[in-house]
């Protein structure tokens, strides 16, 4: 059954962030950005002006499916880290659970610096995803001695859209 996908809360996703650009400031990145490993970009920072991150994370996410592959031919479960070295930029590509954080730098910064702060950091999303995950269970939890589900979790955003509705848009 296909992965499917990260729910995103508002909080999390701040905190996402918040912690994408302390590490990017503090390894001298030029781009950090995390991805879903569906390859959906879910925050990025830095220099994306002249860069698609669309499909840089795309790619990501094939670069960790193909590399996966290879590490179960080897008998390991995956390679959590892999670097890639170029002749002016350098990336820095690390699985956390369901979700894939990249940094992009150049000459300004170091694998070393860089290593040393995203271990760092992959703690951190590490713990805003597993809060994350909880509040999905919570959502997805019965409540009550009934056994029914919560109006949150029951409910999804577009259960008032018909087909009437979507056929409009289109009119």
């Amino acid at each position: 059954m296909p992965d499917p996908g990260l729910i995103m809360y508002e909080e999390e996703f701040k905190q996402i962030e918040a912690e994408l650009r302390r590490l990017h400031q503090q390894a001298n990145a030029k781009v950090t950005f995390l991805v879903d490993k569906n390859g959906q970009l879910i925050s990025a920072i830095g220099e994306t002006e002249n860069l698609d991150t669309t499909s840089l994370a795309s790619l990501t996410a094939g670069n960790i499916a193909a590399t996966g592959g290879m590490a179960k031919l080897l008998g390991e479960k995956d390679f959590s880290i892999l670097f890639h070295e170029g002749e002016r930029d350098n990336i820095h590509i690390s699985l956390i659970g369901r979700v894939i954080l990249v940094v992009i730098f150049d000459q300004r910064s170091s694998l070393g610096l860089v290593r040393l702060r995203v271990k760092k950091s992959v703690e951190i999303l590490g713990q805003i995803l597993q809060k994350i995950l909880q509040k999905v269970d919570q959502a997805k939890a019965p409540t009550g001695a009934a056994g029914g589900t919560s109006k949150e979790a029951s409910r999804s955003p577009f259960a008032e859209i018909t087909e009437d509705d979507i056929e409009k848009l289109f009119d």
